[in-house]
């Protein structure tokens, strides 16, 4: 938990802030983009000049959101001059892509829910009892004296659905239940974001992910289990990185699982390993072994080379560290 001080400090500091950036990690999920706009928009509502950006290309099925637009790029930025910089969702500097760049000129905040975090900003607020960084946002933006309309808790409500599984994982307590509860209040409507996101699919999607079944393997007497897709795989399909996004999901799915592995290549040599677990394996120890972090239930990282032998690194990392905790 952060100190008393320390949270009055990030409100102070924001208070007497004019021009803000706000940005959020590579690869953005609903988490991600719900902090980001949430608390970009809630800062606006006090009259800050604010910028809010993602270094990374967003998800399509987020352009039903029409506050999506403000989100912009690093190029779009290169002629605002902000005084404080705001990192939601991001547990180190490589995270928020060529924004890092950023953290050596600016005072920094930075705001987020991952054990993993490295403490990166002037300021931190880290705290990994929060379901999402979203519940966090929803905090600042209540200690800044922001009033809530019904698209502003619209959006702070995605990131909280979105992280929480749906409200299926672990992390969906009581506070999480009370804080949808609060943004429903406002007007926020879970039913739309859960269409948006889960029911929003395109044919392609579901010849990829019969492909990536067909993979599909099971190790540790079916406790682990993973798959992987190459970068023809996704050529063959004609499908991009973001069409694969709940894989990994589908995979824990599978009765008897605790632990998947799901592997992407959709830049050639590039493979983006995704982790999750059920109910007691840390995966974020693993991830972080090999240089990525994450949460005990849903980590991952990002490795460089052949495909082939980083899913054979991967799963067999990932077994030892299984059959160390069964042992």
């Amino acid at each position: 938990m952060v100190a008393a001080n320390e949270f009055l400090n990030i409100i102070g500091l924001i208070n007497e802030s004019k021009k803000i950036l706000v940005v959020g990690h590579i690869m953005p999920d609903g988490d991600d983009i719900s902090s980001v706009l949430s608390l970009g928009i809630g800062l606006q509502k006090l009259d800050k000049d604010v910028f809010m950006a993602i270094d990374w290309k967003i998800p399509s099925y987020f352009s039903e959101l029409e506050e999506i637009k403000l989100i912009k790029s690093y190029e779009d930025i290169r002629d605002f001059n902000p005084d404080l910089l705001i990192v939601v969702d991001a547990s180190s500097p490589d995270r928020i892509g060529r924004f890092s760049e950023k953290l050596g000129e600016l005072k920094s905040i930075v705001i987020d829910h991952h054990a993993t975090n490295l403490y990166f900003g002037n300021y931190n607020w880290v705290d990994p009892s929060f379901g999402a960084a979203a519940q966090m946002v929803l905090r600042i933006n209540k200690a800044l004296g922001i009033n809530y309309d019904e698209k502003l808790a619209h959006i702070n409500l995605m990131g909280i659905e979105t992280d929480t599984g749906f409200f299926r994982y672990s992390n969906a307590d009581e506070r999480v239940f009370r804080d949808a509860a609060e943004l429903i209040s406002f007007g926020a409507r879970p039913d739309k974001i859960a269409k948006m996101i889960l029911e929003n699919k395109r044919l392609e999607q579901f010849q990829l992910l019969s492909r990536m079944i067909e993979k599909l393997k099971l190790e540790c007497d079916g406790l682990l289990a993973y798959s992987y897709l190459s970068h023809e795989d996704y050529a063959t399909f004609n499908c991009t990185e973001e069409d694969s996004g709940g894989f990994v999901s589908e995979i824990r799915s599978i009765k008897n699982v605790e632990v998947a592995i799901f592997l992407s290549e959709f830049e050639k040599n590039e493979i983006h390993v995704s982790f999750r677990s059920k109910e007691w394996f840390d995966v974020s120890k693993v991830a972080v072994a090999l240089g990525g972090g994450g949460h005990p239930r849903a980590a991952g990282t990002t490795l460089n080379g052949d495909i082939e032998e980083i899913v054979k690194e991967v799963v067999k990392m990932t077994k030892t560290a299984l059959e160390s905790e069964l042992n």
